[in-house]
């Protein structure tokens, strides 16, 4: 099998500097796109969809659980015996939600499967995310994953609902840690250092962050200012 170049440490450092450069110059740009993504402006969600949850039937206001920002993962479902490995391996890689509720984001999965498929599967996997059923909506198609697969990120007001971003393809191979799932939601990271609106919610970096058992309600939030 092929391998790298061996060189000496001196010719190492020297290379993973110059990488270094290039890779920092990445992050920067990858700060300044977040922060355009926080001033795209928003569509408000018009239809009133409804999904079909492990507790009965719920409207997309509900899987906010109570919070002001979602982003929903659209699971491609072709049948309990054509489960999707890629999708599987996104869900794979998502963190513990504790992070994201901590700063006032949800996060749930949808399909165009039956409840009765979809419960098994998911304690096969071993998964905590919440997932519904929108097998009898058109909410996949509308939010431009149609049998396939797109996350979107949503903001709510009251009952109203407004969708602020989407991406599919490649744009959801990045994502997994809490960081990047923050990055996609309308407040961001909510961090002091990041370039965000005026009157956002903000606090000073590390002090919100606790062991995902040590958030509790009363953490939640309690640090935004």
């Amino acid at each position: 099998m092929p391998l790298p170049q061996v060189v000496s440490e001196q010719e190492w450092h020297a290379a993973r500097h110059a990488l270094l450069a290039k890779e920092k110059e990445l992050t920067r740009a990858q700060d300044a796109l977040a922060a355009e993504r926080r001033r795209m402006p928003m569509v408000r969600v018009a239809r009133d969809y409804r999904f079909a949850g492990p507790d009965g039937t719920a409207r997309l206001p509900d899987l906010f659980d109570g919070r002001r920002q979602l982003i929903v993962y659209s699971f491609m479902w072709h049948g309990a015996r054509e489960f999707c490995s890629g999708c599987s391996m996104f869900t794979d890689n998502i963190g513990h939600l504790a992070h994201l509720h901590a700063r006032d984001v949800s996060l749930a999965l949808v399909s165009r499967g039956p409840q009765v498929e979809i419960t098994p599967f998911r304690r096969r996997m071993g998964w905590s995310v919440p997932w519904y059923s929108a097998l009898d909506e058109d909410f996949n198609a509308d939010m431009g994953a149609g049998d396939g697969f797109a996350l979107n990120v949503f903001l709510r007001d009251g009952d109203d609902v407004y969708r602020t971003y989407t991406t599919s393809g490649r744009g959801v191979e990045r994502l997994g840690s809490g960081w990047t799932f923050l990055d996609l939601a309308p407040y961001g990271r909510q961090e002091t250092w990041e370039d965000s609106p005026e009157g956002w919610p903000q606090s000073r970096p590390y002090v919100w962050w606790r062991l995902h058992d040590e958030y509790g309600a009363s953490h939640e939030g309690e640090h935004l200012a």
